[in-house]
C-alpha cells in the first residue's frame, strides 16, 4: 500500500517543480513511510509513498518498462501478480524487479486499458506514457483504494487523499452544498463527487485517459446481477462447494507478502470465519487483533474470546473506552475528509495503530460479507415489506418486522408505530429505491438542522433524480434483493465503508487491509445465486453460514448478527471534550453557515440532559460535528498538519526545460 500523487500539463509542456510534487507527496507519508521516489518532466511529474510489502529491497517506484517509454506508481496489491508475471516473461519480458508493480506495467504494455480484466486485487495507477503522452490512471472494481483529482488552469492534478490535492494553495477549499445535502440524505456522497467542490473522485471500477487535451472516463466493471433465465440451477451443496474453493484461493492470494500478515477478528460470522481460514489452511502461528468497547451493548468481548480459545490464536485488543473515541474523532476526520454520520471509524483508527504497534502491515478482514452474501436488516427488511405490499391492509405481515428489531419495538406503543415508520412507499414496491427509502427519508430529518443559506443553495435538488441516472439500464428488471445490494455496494460500500472504515483509517497507520469476500471472482459468482437461497426465511447469509460449518462452532456461526457501531452521545457530550464546545458553539456555528445555530444549541442541551439519545439526534450530531471540524481543519487552520516537503530517495529528472527551484536535486537511483 502506498500513496500516489502527480501533476500533469494538459495543454503544452511547462513548468513542473519537483517541490510542489514533492509537497503533494509528504501530506502522503502515513500511507507510505518507507520510502519515496518521482518521475518528472516537461507534461508529468508524479510520485509515491511507498508501504513496502512485496520485494522490499527492490520494488521501489516509480517503475519504468524495458525502454523506459512507460513509468508507473502504483497504490494497492495485485494478489495474481505471480500467475500474471509468468505469462508475461514467457512472452518475452523483461523484469528488473520482484514487484507487482512491474507486473502491472507490462501487461498494460501489451493490452492497454484491457489489462484491467486480468487484475485481481485492490489498486489505483497512473501509467505515463512519455512517448506519446498519455496520462492513464484508474481504480479497482469495488473502490478499496482511492482517486481524487481536479483541474487548475492547464494542470490536472491527482492523488490518493484529497488533502495532497490542497498543498497547492492555488486550488480552493470549498465545501460543496449539493455534495453535503447527498450525505444527509445517503450517509456519504455519490459516486464521482467529494465533499469539496471541484474535486473529483474517480468512480470504483472506472478509469481515465488524457491526451491530445481531452479528458475522458471510462467504466470497465460494475455489479451486474443475472436475470431469471441466467440464475445457476446448481443445487445448494454444489453452490456451497464452488463457493468455498473460490474463498479459500480468495485467501490464499491474500495471504501473500513478504511480511507477516495478520486478521482482525471481532466475533461476528465474517472474521471469524475468514481467521478460521487462515489457521486451518495456511497458518498455524496467526496473530489476530480485535476491538473491546466500554458499552456492554457495544462489545463482542465474549465472541472474541470463544474464537481465540477455539482457533488458539494469538490474539491481542484494543480498548475503546467513550472517552478515547471522543478525543480521536478530529484525528480521524483529517484522514477520513467527509462528514461522518456515524463514530464506527475511531474505533477502527484506534486498531490500526494497535497492529502497526504490534509491528503488522498487513491484516485480513471480513469487510464485504454482509452486502455479497445478504447479511444486512436493509435486505431482510426489503423482502418483508415487498411481501407485505402484496396486501398492503395486512395486520400481520408488517408485524415480521418485529423480529428484526425485538430491543426496539418491544411495547405496545413502538410496536403501533412500526408499521406507519416501514410503511413508506408500500404502495409502490416497484420504485427503483424501494429497498433504502424508509433508511434515506429517515436521515434526511437531519436536514432540518441546515442553514437557511444551505437550505436555500439545496431547495430546487433532488438526491434521488441524481441516483436514479447512474443506476445500469438491467437495475429496473432484477429483483427485489438484488436492487437492494446493489445499492448497499455501489454507495455504502465503496464510499464509506471500504473508505472512512476502510483505507483510511487502516492507512493512518500505514496498515494495509485485505478483504477477501471483496475477491471480484465471488462477487460475480454470487451474482448468479438466486436471492432466495441468500436469505432463507429471515436467514441471513445462509450459504456462507453453510459454507462455515465444518470450520466454525454453531454460537458463532448460527449468532444474531451484531451490527458494528461505536458510542456517540457518551463519548462526545460526557467527557468535557474542549473541542466539541467550541465546534457547536453559535460562534463557529454562525462562521460557517452551514447549520442553524439555536437548533444546534438546543440539540446539544437536550442530548446533554438526556441519559439516552434517538438515532436521529445521534446522527444529527455526528453530522454536525464532523462538518464544522472539516470546514475548519480545510479552511483556516489547513496547512498546520502538512508536512515539510518530502526528500526522495529515488528521482528520475528528465526536463529540458531550464528552471530554477529553491532546492537543487540531482537525479539519483
Amino acid at each position: 500500500m502506498c500513496g500516489i500523487a502527480g501533476i500533469a500539463n494538459l495543454t503544452e509542456p511547462g513548468s513542473i517543480l519537483i517541490n510542489s510534487v514533492g509537497m503533494m507527496a509528504s501530506s502522503l507519508r502515513h500511507r507510505g513511510p518507507n520510502e519515496s521516489g518521482i518521475y518528472i518532466d516537461d507534461w508529468l511529474g508524479f510520485a509515491q509513498t511507498r508501504l513496502s510489502i512485496i520485494d522490499l529491497l527492490g520494488g521501489s517506484q516509480p517503475i519504468h518498462n524495458e525502454d523506459k517509454s512507460l513509468w508507473i506508481v502504483f497504490n494497492g496489491e495485485i494478489y495474481n501478480y505471480l500467475e500474471l508475471r509468468r505469462s508475461l516473461v514467457e512472452a518475452g519480458h523483461k523484469f528488473y524487479t520482484l514487484s507487482d508493480t512491474e507486473v502491472i506495467l507490462h501487461l498494460y504494455e501489451d493490452e492497454k486499458e484491457n489489462c484491467l480484466s486480468k487484475l485481481n486485487g485492490q489498486f489505483a495507477f497512473a501509467v505515463w506514457d512519455s512517448t506519446n503522452k498519455e496520462l492513464f490512471i484508474c481504480r479497482d472494481r469495488v473502490g478499496k483504494k482511492p482517486l481524487y483529482y481536479t483541474i487548475n488552469g492547464n494542470q490536472f492534478f491527482f492523488s490518493s487523499e484529497i488533502k495532497a490535492l490542497f498543498s497547492n494553495d492555488q486550488i480552493d477549499r470549498e465545501i460543496d452544498y449539493i455534495s453535503l445535502n447527498q450525505i444527509f440524505t445517503f450517509w456519504t456522497t455519490l459516486p464521482g463527487r467529494t465533499i469539496f467542490k471541484d474535486i473529483k473522485e474517480l468512480p470504483a471500477g472506472s478509469y481515465l485517459k488524457y491526451k491530445n487535451s481531452k479528458l475522458t472516463i471510462t467504466k470497465y466493471w460494475d455489479y451486474d446481477f443475472a436475470l431469471p433465465d441466467n440464475l445457476i440451477n446448481y443445487s445448494t451443496d454444489d453452490i456451497v462447494s464452488k463457493l468455498k474453493e473460490l474463498l479459500i484461493d480468495a485467501v490464499r492470494i491474500r495471504l501473500r507478502a513478504d511480511v507477516q500478515v495478520g486478521s482482525y477478528l471481532s466475533g461476528g460470522l465474517d472474521s471469524s470465519g475468514i481467521t478460521a481460514l487462515i489457521k486451518k489452511n495456511f497458518n498455524n502461528e496467526l496473530s489476530t487483533f480485535g476491538i473491546r468497547f466500554e458499552e456492554e451493548s457495544f462489545d463482542e468481548g465474549e465472541y472474541q474470546s470463544a474464537m481465540v480459545s477455539n482457533l488458539n490464536v494469538d490474539h491481542t485488543e484494543i480498548f475503546a473506552s467513550n472517552k478515547k473515541i471522543g478525543e480521536l474523532l478530529p484525528d480521524v476526520m483529517w484522514h477520513c475528509e467527509i462528514p461522518l454520520l456515524r463514530l464506527s471509524p475511531v474505533p477502527l483508527f484506534m486498531l490500526s495503530k494497535l497492529v502497526n504497534q504490534n509491528g503488522f502491515r498487513v491484516v485480513l478482514t471480513g469487510e464485504g460479507a454482509d452486502e455479497v452474501f445478504g447479511g444486512y436488516n436493509i435486505f431482510k427488511e426489503t423482502l418483508i415489506r415487498s411481501f407485505w405490499a402484496k396486501y398492503p391492509d395486512s395486520e400481520l405481515r408488517p408485524r415480521l418486522l418485529e423480529r428484526l428489531y425485538p430491543y426496539i419495538f418491544k411495547d405496545a406503543t413502538s410496536k403501533a408505530n412500526l408499521k406507519s415508520f416501514f410503511k413508506l412507499g408500500i404502495d409502490n414496491p416497484n420504485d427503483l429505491l424501494f429497498s433504502h427509502m424508509v433508511r434515506w427519508q429517515n436521515t434526511s430529518r437531519i436536514k432540518r438542522f441546515f442553514s437557511d443559506d444551505l437550505a436555500n443553495e439545496n431547495k430546487d435538488y433532488e438526491p434521488y433524480s441524481d441516483l436514479k441516472e447512474i443506476l445500469p439500464e438491467k437495475y429496473s428488471k432484477w429483483d427485489a434483493l438484488s436492487k437492494a445490494q446493489y445499492l448497499e455496494m455501489k454507495i455504502f460500500l465503496s464510499n464509506y465503508l471500504l473508505s472512512s472504515q476502510g483505507d483510511r483509517v487502516a492507512m493512518a497507520h500505514s496498515v494495509e487491509i485485505r478483504m477477501p469476500y471483496l475477491d471480484y471472482r465471488i462477487i460475480e459468482f454470487m451474482s448468479l445465486v438466486p436471492s432466495y437461497l441468500k436469505i432463507r426465511g429471515l436467514n441471513e447469509k445462509s450459504i456462507l453460514k453453510k459454507v462455515f460449518k465444518d470450520i466454525l462452532p454453531d454460537t458463532i456461526r448460527q449468532r444474531v448478527k451484531h451490527p458494528y457501531r461505536a458510542p456517540i452521545k457518551n463519548s462526545l457530550l460526557n467527557n468535557n471534550l474542549d473541542y466539541v464546545d467550541e465546534y457547536l458553539s453559535e460562534e463557529s456555528i454562525n462562521k460557517y453557515r452551514l447549520f442553524n445555530s439555536s437548533m444546534v444549541t438546543k440539540l446539544k442541551e437536550k442530548l446533554t440532559k438526556s441519559n439516552s439519545a434517538s438515532e436521529i439526534d445521534s446522527m444529527a450530531l455526528v453530522g454536525i460535528l464532523t462538518t464544522q471540524i472539516l470546514s475548519d481543519m480545510f479552511g483556516d487552520n489547513f496547512q498546520y498538519r502538512l508536512n515539510k516537503p518530502i526528500t526522495f530517495d529515488r528521482i528520475y529528472d528528465r526536463r529540458s526545460i531550464s528552471m530554477s527551484e529553491e532546492l537543487l536535486y540531482t537525479e539519483r537511483k
